[in-house]
This record gives structure tokens, sequence and C-alpha cells, in this order.
């Protein structure tokens, strides 16, 4: 089993280049971020050839952050404003050659939001596709991210089989997942085929992955045995220093 450091939370006292230096000297095969757009791609380019990693991927921008906005491709009205965003983030993914990007969805409610994701999403795909790039879509759970547009599994699949892309994969995050729908053994085996990306936290607390109600020793074991082989991505929110809270990678290795 492989690991990837998601720097969004792992080590986001450090600069990003750093972070990916303290990911590979943790044992990390790979690394993901959130967004990494005031970072030279240069300085990313760096770490990564440094250490041998990855990067597997990073989100669009959420937007205007201080006005609670989380994500912009299913705002009607907002679809310059959400193709700028894909556009930002498929040019830096080529910079830093990163093998995904996550198109927030943001929120919003309703048939035309529908419409409005399908149709950035369309866009994204086109644009990611001459570059090898896969474009992903996550489901948030409604705790933390109340009023979300994506939401479940089955809606994100839907949505899937209608933008019909090749370059259009769902990204499984078992914390959000369980929260949401849970059976994720069964969930995971049954979307194996739409699924581009696996990320795991513990739940309810989203800490590190050994403690809380999912057995994550079982569920890996799950992933293994389904033939699934790319690194899983390690997004938890740890409870002191990332360091201090990596015991559970050898275990569960």
């Amino acid at each position: 089993m492989r690991f990837s450091a998601n720097l969004g939370f792992l080590w986001s006292d450090l600069s990003l280049p750093d972070a990916i230096r303290a990911a590979k000297a943790a044992g990390f095969d790979a690394v993901e971020c959130h967004w990494p757009y005031t970072v030279p791609p240069a300085l990313i380019n760096a770490a990564l050839a440094e250490t041998g990693l990855k990067l597997l991927g990073l989100n669009t921008s959420r937007g205007d952050v201080e006005a609670g906005e989380n994500g912009l491709s299913a705002l009607p009205g907002r679809e310059a404003d959400a193709r700028a965003a894909i556009d930002q983030a498929v040019a830096y993914a080529i910079e830093v050659r990163a093998a995904n990007i996550h198109v927030m969805a943001g929120f919003a409610a309703g048939a035309e939001a529908h419409q409005t994701f399908v149709e950035n999403l369309r866009h994204a795909c086109a644009a990611a596709a001459p570059h090898g790039i896969t474009i992903l879509i996550e489901p948030l759970n409604s705790y933390d991210a109340p009023g979300y547009f994506l939401q479940t599994t089955s809606q994100a699949v839907q949505i899937l089989g209608e933008v019909d892309a090749p370059n259009l994969k769902l990204m499984f995050d078992c914390y959000h997942v369980q929260l949401m729908e849970g059976d994720l053994s069964h969930r995971l085996a049954r979307l194996k085929p739409q699924i581009g990306h696996i990320q795991f936290a513990s739940v309810p607390d989203r800490g590190a992955p050994d403690q809380g109600e999912v057995n994550y020793a079982h569920v890996f074991a799950v992933i293994d045995q389904m033939g699934y082989d790319q690194p899983l991505g390690a997004e938890y929110k740890p409870k002191g220093p990332t360091d201090d809270t990596l015991d559970w990678m050898q275990r569960l290795r």
C-alpha cells in the first residue's frame, strides 16, 4: 500500500516546497495539495526533482474565500470566473506535471446549478485532456460543507455519465463518503471503474486514520484486493506536529 501526503493539511506550517521534502523524509510515496498558486512552479519542480515524488493533484480556486465561497463551477452566472479558475489550474498543473485537478463545485443547488457544473466540467475535461490530466469531482459532506452542490457518490456518478469524458473521474474521500453514505467496502468495489483518486481520514474528527469509527486496516485491504494500485491520499488534520501523527503509516502500509 502506497500513500500520498496531502499538504493542504500535513506540514501546513511549512512552505509547500519544504512540505514536499518533509513528506519524502517521512516515507510518503507521493504528494498532493489544495491551492498552490502563490508558489512559483519552479520551486515546486525543484522540490519534486530533489525528492523524486510525484504531485498527484491540486484543486481549482475556491473563489472569494472571505465571502464564503468554496468553488465556482456549479454557480449559475459565474461561468467566466469558473472557467478562469479551471484554466489557471490546468496551466499550473502542466507546469508541475500534476496528474489530477479537483474541480470544486461550490455552494449551489438545483437543476440550473447541475447544468452549470456539467458544462464547466466539459470545459475542464477538454482543456486537460491534451496534457494527460484527469479531472476529479469530489462529494463533500454536509457537516463540514453545508450547502455544497456535490454531496453523494450517486450524484457524482450521474454527472460522470452525463459529461461522458474519459478523463473525468470520482475522487472518493472515505471520510466524506462515510459521513454521508457509509458502506465503504461495497461502495469502493462497485465504483472502482469511476474512481480516479482515493483519500482518507478518521471519522468523525478527520484526524489520523488509526482511530475513530472506520477500520482502515480493513478498508485498505479491500482497496488492495480490488486491484487499485495508486497512492492513497492522507488528507487528515493532524492534532499537533505532523511528524508526531505518523505512527499509523507503517502499521497500515
